[in-house]
């Protein structure tokens, strides 16, 4: 949007449209940005000691194929966080609402307004947290199976380093792709 047609409006409802974007705050990009490269890098050893492919005459593609397997898998943690959030919103309401309104009843000074407020934006950050989480939990395990299961089993006849460039490579994009759908 641009910086005109965002004047009309207020900054509650620009914190409202912030919690239903797909953008991520800058602590949970890096967030996924370093654990997409912690278990990008991961497999590394896999085939180092495995597959018995060099370190040091493959660090080149080892560089190359951590790096786009980082950047799809942090696109993946986005994407599933983004479908997840919504669905955790609507499963914790009732929970943060009573929670919350057990807290807030006692404060006879605030608002209606002001209580309906404050549930709403811990249920957001309860929701957003959860799905964070979550999101990585299943990104991770399912990459690392992918790999496993490529690695092994189907490309087991294939040269070490095209079987490392072709497990990931088809693992993080199968993940990147898989989280584009709708769940």
């Amino acid at each position: 949007m641009s910086k005109t047609q965002n004047k009309g409006f207020t900054k509650e409802e620009e914190l409202l449209l912030q919690d239903f974007s797909r953008d991520v705050s800058t602590k949970s990009s890096a967030l996924f940005y370093g654990n997409a490269l912690i278990v990008s890098v991961i497999p590394i050893w896999l085939f180092w000691r495995i597959h018995m492919i060099d370190i040091y005459s493959s660090v080149a593609l080892f560089v190359a194929v951590t790096a786009m397997s980082t950047f799809s898998l942090a696109m993946a943690y986005r994407n599933t966080k983004f479908t997840l959030k919504h669905k955790i919103a609507v499963k914790r309401e009732e929970a943060v609402t009573r929670e919350l309104g057990k807290k807030l009843a006692e404060d006879k000074k605030m608002s209606k307004k002001e209580k309906d407020e404050r549930i709403l934006w811990k249920k957001n950050e309860v929701a957003d947290f959860e799905a964070t989480t979550f999101s990585i939990f299943y990104n991770n395990a399912l990459f690392l199976t992918i790999v496993i299961v490529t690695s092994f089993y189907i490309l087991r006849s294939f040269t070490p380093t095209l079987n490392y460039a072709l497990s990931i490579g088809s693992a993080a994009g199968l993940l990147a792709l898989w989280s584009t759908g709708k769940q």
